[in-house]
């Protein structure tokens, strides 16, 4: 560059129109490399940043599980030039840990600022967090029987005698800490409001835990549903004399019995008539006769007393127009 180049850049002017003399572009010179010196470390002088950096978990054993919800991100403070810090991306010092070793329980992982790939002339100076902690469990999976789960009540006097389930088990896969403790697996409510007969359909079973699943979603249910059966007793039960030809007296008038049948149409069984002795031609006389029983169907003499009479028969012939063949006393 000649003197008169310089002249004009710089809009220097020298009294009495004379150009630069050597010492002029001595200074020059320096001042030039003095600026280019300033500009140049101005972009090398040190400089902190802080980065938001992914973690990603790697190699995980086959038939784990991590159950908590360790960080997906940590954040780093890194020294450097500003040139250099300008070139730095997230996504390239992304942390990498390697769970190949991890056993079932607590693992914990300490970060150190060599895990990070910066690039020559940074220094990673802080990380948070810088330990990471694992739960890991292991993958199990276990049959499990289901259990219907009723609504409502089946009609008064019934009873749901038995349940068939197909399939009556499930297969049940997740972490151990849930699967170990399953003694059944429930369904959604079956509604057997008022049944006095069995009864089936389809029911899906209740909404699991979300860390576990099951091999099906819906079974299929038969609900057996049968009559109550019960034991009435029944006390100071007339002992009824059937066709007798002569007037008579019985001794003991009353009876006590114990009937088993259907609980609802026991409670509206009625004792009159229930327990009598058979006259029909006994002579005049003393006789013990057996206690007889008559019962509708489906129901069961458990119990009587007693179980013989005595029947004494008179002479005297009966009227059929008499209210009361007992003899007077």
């Amino acid at each position: 560059m000649k003197p008169v180049d310089l002249q004009k850049l710089f809009g220097i002017r020298v009294a009495g129109g004379r150009g630069f003399n050597d010492n002029s572009l001595r200074i020059l010179a320096v001042l030039l490399a003095v600026g280019l010196w300033i500009f140049v470390n101005a972009g090398e002088r040190g400089a902190v940043d802080e980065l938001t950096v992914p973690v990603s978990y790697r190699t995980l054993p086959r038939g784990m599980v991590i159950m908590n919800h360790p960080p997906d991100f940590v954040k780093i403070e890194v020294e450097g030039t500003r040139t250099i810090l300008s070139l730095l991306e997230p996504e390239q010092l992304a942390l990498k840990l390697d769970l190949a070793g991890v056993t079932p329980g607590r693992s914990e992982f300490k970060i150190y600022p060599a895990m990070f790939n910066t690039k020559r002339g940074a220094t990673v100076t802080r990380i948070s967090p810088d330990l990471v902690t694992l739960d890991v469990d292991r993958l199990v999976s276990r049959e499990v029987p289901v259990r219907l789960a009723l609504r409502e009540k089946v009609a008064p006097g019934f009873a749901v005698s038995g349940i068939e389930l197909t399939p009556p088990a499930v297969s049940v896969t997740g972490p151990s800490r849930f699967v170990s403790q399953l003694s059944d697996v429930s369904t959604d409510p079956f509604d057997v409001k008022g049944l006095t007969t069995d009864t089936e359909g389809p029911v899906d079973l209740a909404e699991p835990n979300p860390e576990v699943r099951y091999s099906v979603a819906r079974v299929d249910a038969r609900v057996h549903v049968t009559e109550l059966i019960a034991d009435r007793e029944f006390r100071a039960v007339e002992v009824e004399v059937k066709d007798p030809d002569f007037k008579y007296r019985v001794d003991p008038k009353q009876a006590t019995l114990t009937i088993r049948g259907p609980a609802a149409k026991l409670a509206g069984l009625e004792a009159k008539g229930l327990a009598f002795v058979d006259a029909k031609g006994v002579e005049p006389g003393s006789h013990e006769l057996p206690l007889q029983v008559t019962l509708p169907d489906g129901m069961q003499l458990v119990r009587q007393s007693p179980d013989k009479v005595r029947l004494r028969m008179y002479r005297e012939k009966r009227t059929t127009n008499a209210t009361a063949d007992e003899h007077p006393s």
